[in-house]
């Protein structure tokens, strides 16, 4: 799955000279936490909620309110943005924005294309994603399957659903450290009794069944 078939396109941003209030009304309108900071149409930096709390004065300040709105009335995004920018492609796949996430600690990334600003990817979007590609939600059985981990047995795995004339929608492999992996398989069908037997007539262990929606 590609960055740009999650991304949120056409996302609202902030220029440089823009000040923190602006900047905070803009997050709390659409509610969104970080704004992409562009300048003559160049993406120049990020501004996030946390930028803005970290230079806001404390609690405990001795200002008064009216003091406090005049200092942040006069401090520009500029002044607070990030300029180290991580930007990934809308073609890269979504495992790279994953990684460029938890490896920088971003929750967001600018996605760039041709040195323009064409989206942006967050953490909610990969999570959703994760979902999706898992197939968690999706009406049907979902069973985890334990299976040694060695040539052939997916081929073997399938073959016994497809047997029962079941549609397998998704499948994922959990690869374990004792030569044995936890394979998850999404099926359409709601009657999987028979299809458990073979599987653990075959040498494979049922560790978990989730169903989703009705058999009726």
């Amino acid at each position: 799955m590609f960055v740009k078939t999650k991304m949120t396109t056409n996302p609202f941003t902030v220029s440089p000279e823009q000040t923190i209030p602006e900047a905070h009304e803009i997050m709390a309108k659409h509610g969104v936490k970080r704004l992409p900071v562009m300048h003559k149409g160049k993406l120049v930096g990020v501004v996030s909620k946390e930028d803005i709390d970290r230079y806001s004065p404390s609690k405990a300040t001795t200002l008064s309110m009216g003091e406090i709105t005049y200092l942040l009335s006069k401090t520009k995004i500029k002044q607070i943005m990030s300029k180290e920018l991580i930007t990934i492609s809308p073609d890269a796949l979504l495992e790279e924005a994953a990684t460029l996430m938890r490896d920088n600690k971003v929750s967001f990334l600018p996605v760039v294309q041709n040195d323009k600003l064409v989206g942006i990817i967050t953490e909610s979007d990969i999570f959703d994603s994760f979902i999706e590609l898992l197939g968690f939600r999706e009406h049907g059985t979902r069973l985890t399957i334990e299976a040694v981990d060695e040539p052939g047995i997916m081929s073997n795995l399938t073959s016994i659903i497809g047997k029962h004339g079941a549609n397998i929608t998704r499948v994922a492999v959990y690869r374990g450290e004792s030569g044995k992996s936890a394979v998850v398989v999404g099926i359409s069908s709601f009657n999987t009794e028979d299809i458990e037997k073979d599987m653990e007539k075959h040498g494979f262990t049922i560790l978990h069944k989730l169903q989703n929606g009705s058999s009726e």
